[in-house]
């Protein structure tokens, strides 16, 4: 029994260390260590539809999904560490999707923006 739990072990260790070595460690674009030092990119440069969410971000809405707002818990540790409650998702519609899409702006209670184009995948902070 020992030698069975010694060797599932062992796989589960070695199974991490190469995904470390392969750029799975985590960070806002994969394989970053460090997620506040995230990539930024411009609004200007998004998608319409992100301009479009970040004014009904900026006006409180009315917004077109039931789940606009909702908190983002950053479970996958992408964006910089924050308690619970502080970041909150919504929807960039996708053209021609016939569900909400992968497209996620993440707004901070600063007031820092995120987007991602990837359902949760990668992480730019928005610039103004």
């Amino acid at each position: 029994m020992w030698v069975g739990l010694v060797a599932v072990l062992a796989v589960a260790i070695l199974t991490w260390a190469l995904n470390q070595g392969a750029g799975f460690s985590g960070g806002g674009r994969a394989g970053d260590a460090d997620p506040t030092d995230l990539p930024r990119v411009a609004l200007a440069t998004l998608p319409p539809e992100a301009a479009a969410t970040v004014a009904l971000i900026r006006d409180g809405g009315p917004f077109p999904y039931d789940r606009d707002g909702i908190v983002f818990e950053n479970r996958e540790g992408l964006l910089p560490d924050e308690s619970s409650g502080y970041y909150h998702e919504y929807t960039v519609p996708t053209p021609g999707a016939s569900d909400r899409g992968a497209r996620r702006i993440i707004e901070g209670s600063a007031g820092e923006l995120y987007w991602t184009d990837d359902h949760y995948r990668t992480f730019e902070r928005i610039s103004p």
